[in-house]
């Protein structure tokens, strides 16, 4: 787990929405249909992330569910074998998670115009597939052209490729270049908002985030209610991923059961056989936020874990799943 800077720690303390259970928006009556009332909502939701094996698999971790106006359930699942006890507010990085942070900043920025060219990277789709790290003292450009990590790969133009390298590259061409740690995060919640507690822990666009799950969940709610622009464009210009069925997909850390779409900085869950829909952008770690296909409710899971993102999301889809029919899985 990335080591959080002193200096930053007074930042990640302010603006946290504290999450609890019960409590918020009336759901029932603006949701989907069926599932019953909130309260067997969260009797289910909370009985399946404690007792579903793929849940207590992935012990501890924290989740959350809410709507655009409030967490309606909320818990910490721990683990009898560790001491670590994860809440709304335990700053953790979330790797990958980020790549939904950028693509929100970006349609901010552009005010939801985006270009062609926008798609291309912020879809993986630009050639620029070879970033493997950054130093932390570096810029976004220094970044950008360590190792390799900025080389343009002309077979993979036009083809889904998932790797941090298009949005590094991209964040160049926003003028972002100059910007170290500090100035990326000032950047960033300059369109997410400055209660959004983001920081970097590196200067990458598509990896290097670290915040709360009260902070992410707060960016969650900003897309539903509209006050984030990428709310209304979850799901639009999608491309497909995996490589066993899609002639323009290179490469997608995904199963190959699963085939997905790839929008802007985020996934849609929309396999044929046993997706629902929903928007999510899951980092290595762990870290799972989601929204669902009606864009109706939000959801974390939240964990740190040495390779941990397909377990959170088998997890976190059930808990999703709990929480809209009412019914325990």
């Amino acid at each position: 787990m990335t080591r959080i800077p002193t200096h930053l720690l007074p930042l990640l303390c302010t603006a946290l929405i504290v999450s609890a259970c019960g409590g918020g928006g009336d759901s029932a009556s603006n949701g989907p249909p069926g599932g019953g009332t909130d309260q067997q909502r969260i009797q289910a939701a909370t009985t399946t992330a404690q007792n579903n094996e793929l849940c207590t698999a992935v012990r501890p971790f924290y989740w959350e569910i809410g709507d655009r106006s409030a967490a309606l359930a909320s818990g910490s699942v721990n683990s009898g074998s560790s001491t670590t006890v994860y809440t709304a507010n335990s700053v953790m990085s979330i790797a990958s998670a980020s790549k939904w942070l950028y693509g929100s900043y970006v349609a901010q920025k552009r005010r939801a115009a985006l270009t062609t060219e926008d798609y291309k990277y912020l879809n993986f789709q630009s050639g620029y597939t070879n970033l493997t790290d950054c130093l932390t003292d570096q810029t976004v450009a220094e970044c950008d052209a360590y190792q390799g990590n900025g080389d343009y790969t002309a077979a993979n133009d036009g083809k889904f490729f998932y790797n941090g390298g298009h949005m590094e590259k991209h964040a160049l061409l926003m003028g972002l270049g100059a910007m170290n740690n500090a100035a990326l995060g000032a950047e960033i919640r300059s369109q997410l908002g400055a209660d959004v507690a983001v920081a970097y822990s590196q200067p990458q666009l598509a990896g290097g985030a670290y915040l709360t799950p009260s902070a992410y969940a707060l960016v969650l709610r900003k897309m539903l209610t509209g006050q984030l622009l990428i709310g209304s464009m979850l799901g639009t210009h999608p491309v497909c991923t995996n490589p066993s069925t899609c002639p323009t997909a290179v490469f997608a850390p995904i199963p190959l059961a699963e085939k997905w779409h790839y929008s802007i900085g985020h996934w849609v869950e929309d396999d044929p056989d046993d997706g629902d829909g929903a928007f999510s952008s899951a980092g290595a770690f762990g870290f799972y936020p989601w929204i669902d296909a009606s864009k109706t409710y939000y959801g974390v899971v939240a964990r740190s874990a040495a390779a941990g993102a397909f377990d959170s999301i088998y997890c976190g889809r059930l808990i999703r799943k709990a929480w809209v029919t009412g019914v325990a899985q």
